[in-house]
């Protein structure tokens, strides 16, 4: 395998840990694949939202999961741009029941481990 599909596999792995941790709404999961100093944006409603990682832990903490709401997992890895060696955007498709999201996460490269440092979501009901 070539250094650069390692590297997408690696980020395609890490993107499948965030997937994993929306449908089941896992907090600890969310925490080992966000970066501590993450930033959360959107302004689907003509307003931007900024929500740091820990109001955004709050907000999955406090709210029924996708599983256990008992909807159909529905979530897919659109696209992956791996731009260098410690930087990668991902695109992905997910729902939280009505809403269905297309998210954009950013990665970085820190300590030997794929971290999103950045998600920018916009969602259709």
């Amino acid at each position: 395998m070539s250094t650069t599909n390692a590297v997408e596999e690696n980020v395609r792995a890490a993107t499948q840990v965030y997937l994993d941790a929306l449908f089941f709404g896992d907090v600890e999961r969310f925490r080992s694949i966000f970066h501590p100093q993450a930033q959360l944006y959107s302004a689907t409603e003509g307003k931007l939202v900024n929500l740091n990682v820990d109001a955004y832990m709050d907000l999955v903490a406090n709210r029924p999961s996708p599983h256990d709401k008992g909807n159909e997992r529905q979530d897919e890895i659109v696209s992956i741009s791996v731009g260098s060696p410690t930087t990668a955007h991902v695109r992905v498709k997910d729902v939280y029941l009505p809403k269905r999201f297309v998210d954009e996460l950013t990665f970085v490269l820190l300590d030997g481990k794929w971290q999103i440092v950045s998600k920018v979501w916009h969602f259709d009901i």
